[in-house]
């Protein structure tokens, strides 16, 4: 146990205080069990480090690495009950998807410990039902998107800019300064590198990519159980992903193009979306939003496009890229039947900025998006505003 301290303590006297997301303040914290789930590379560990430095309880507080080689020894039951046996009360678990049978192990906590306040960090592939251990009742997830637009520019500028509504939007009401700063002169920045805490620090490229290739190669398929074969198909399934988005989604034709199994190819999909290296834009329909056919692929974001390409994405790829990034974190972006995007009724036909309205014409409620615009005029709005959602 000393020195499972010892690392916290030290990692602890590294985390930054001087930038929260807002996130920190509406996560429940008191509840016994807490999970934090999101893409790798978000900041979830300095999140939970910052809460504990904040929250004051260090001295009954213990964070750990669910990957630390003292679990090839120890299990986290056994950990907790040590834990709690030395008057424990806050443990907090990172990369918790890299344990074995983990939520079983919750669970175990769970039940036997009652006292005991857990918060688990992990990827959002995370399943509550894994290993037969049902954490669905017990627990309260969160999710940790991606950086917006609107906290990139507080954390490179120092500013304090204010979330907006999706009507607020619309309207052209957003908290952006303006006079001598301009939207644009920050956006292209952030379309290359501005969805990562990590965007500031050198080699942002390297590391990123590093994201991308553990995520691949050592996350899913140890959360899979995958074969080594399994491994390298799931690495041919996402370079080729890269290379082509968006994609129309026809297994019979990936698995054509990439040599491999048409039956394997939508358990892959399932993986890398649920890890959130791609995003899927569904059709309309009725029913469960699961069950609703899969028409388009695209990449997460687009900061993944500029550095699995090696080159400049296509803007309009990108463009799509983003508007869906940022807003199926809170609504259910669908495909539209005649235009690009339906959110709760409305159609967005996203676009450059000699975009017309063609596609929206037919749309009760219809909105042309363009990336190098400032300002709301009609139904036409900025790109870059859809960054202030969250």
């Amino acid at each position: 146990m000393q020195a499972l301290y010892e690392q916290f303590y030290q990692l602890l006297e590294l985390t930054p205080m001087n930038f929260f997301r807002e996130k920190i303040d509406q996560i429940n914290w008191d509840v016994r069990i807490l999970g934090i789930l999101g893409q790798k590379g978000v900041g979830k560990s300095t999140l939970i480090l910052q809460h504990i430095k904040r929250q004051g309880n260090v001295d009954k507080s213990l964070y750990i690495v669910a990957d630390d080689i003292y679990f090839s020894a120890h299990t986290l039951l056994e950990t907790a009950r040590d834990f709690f046996a030395r008057g424990g009360k806050y443990l907090y678990i990172d990369e918790i998807h890299k344990y074995q049978n983990w939520s079983r192990e919750i669970k175990n906590i769970y039940d036997s410990l009652p006292l005991l306040h857990v918060v688990y960090s992990g990827s959002s592939m995370l399943d509550l039902k894994q290993g037969g251990a049902d954490l669905s009742r017990r627990v309260i997830e969160y999710h940790l998107p991606v950086w917006s637009f609107r906290e990139y520019l507080n954390l490179r500028c120092g500013w304090q800019l204010k979330t907006a509504t999706l009507d607020e939007v619309l309207k052209g009401k957003v908290d952006f300064p303006y006079g001598a700063e301009r939207p644009l002169m920050y956006f292209d920045e952030y379309m290359k590198k501005g969805c990562y805490p990590f965007s500031l620090e050198p080699e942002f490229e390297t590391r990123l990519r590093q994201v991308v290739n553990t995520t691949v190669e050592l996350d899913i398929p140890k959360y899979a159980q995958m074969t080594i074969a399994a491994t390298q198909k799931l690495k041919k399934f996402m370079y080729y992903i890269s290379k082509s988005v968006p994609v129309k989604i026809n297994y019979s034709d990936m698995a054509r193009d990439l040599a491999l199994d048409r039956e394997d190819l939508p358990k892959y999909l399932e993986y890398l979306e649920k890890a959130e290296l791609v995003s899927v834009l569904r059709m309309k329909a009725n029913g469960d939003a699961i069950l609703r056919k899969m028409d388009k692929l695209y990449l997460h974001n687009p900061n993944m496009s500029y550095v699995l390409s090696g080159e400049k994405p296509n803007d309009g790829n990108s463009r799509e890229t983003i508007f869906l990034c940022w807003t199926k974190h809170l609504y259910d972006t669908l495909e539209s039947p005649i235009s690009d995007f339906e959110i709760a009724g409305k159609t967005f036909e996203v676009g450059g900025r000699k975009k017309g309205k063609k596609q929206i014409q037919d749309a009760t409620e219809g909105y042309v998006v363009k990336d190098n615009i400032e300002y709301v005029f009609d139904n036409q709005v900025p790109l870059w505003m859809f960054g202030f959602l969250y």
